[in-house]
């Protein structure tokens, strides 16, 4: 307590020299490292007055509660990012749909050449009864363009 009505007695006689911004910081540093030694942190009515107090009166209040600038922070992220990106687009295993063996794209075609009114649904229908197993886009892929039924 004593310690603390020291440095207010001191800030008291030093505020009215040249140096205003130097000596509000100060203080502000040593009440923010006194807060924080305390166990219970929550901020009362009189600590709110104070920070509205001092925001009125001090125009650059704000900049000693800055510890770290954002350009700081995007430069220690940074190499992290690099790292994350570098272990995400690893090659380490085969991605993507597998592909048709050509014993499956000449059955389609057979099927499609001796049953011209089945669509990519029927055939797929059918190979996977037969135990192929594929998807119905690939089935339609190999089809082809779905054909038009001319009336004339």
């Amino acid at each position: 307590m004593i310690v603390s009505l020291r440095h207010f007695l001191g800030w008291l006689v030093s505020y009215f020299s040249c140096r205003v911004d130097l000596v509000l910081e100060t203080w502000l540093s040593v009440l923010m490292a006194l807060h924080a030694q305390r166990t219970c942190r929550r901020l009362t009515a009189l600590h709110k007055l104070f920070w509205v107090a001092l925001r009125m009166c001090w125009s650059g209040w704000r900049q000693p509660l800055v510890l770290v600038t954002p350009k700081t922070v995007v430069n220690w992220h940074r190499p992290e990012f690099r790292l994350y990106w570098t272990w995400i687009s690893r090659v380490s295993q085969v991605e993507g749909r597998k592909r048709v063996s050509k014993e499956v794209c000449a059955l389609i075609f057979r099927m499609v050449a001796e049953n011209p009114t089945w669509g990519a649904p029927r055939i797929h229908g059918e190979l996977l009864q037969l135990g192929f197993d594929l998807s119905e886009r690939s089935v339609s892929r190999w089809i082809g363009e779905p054909r038009e039924i001319q009336t004339r």
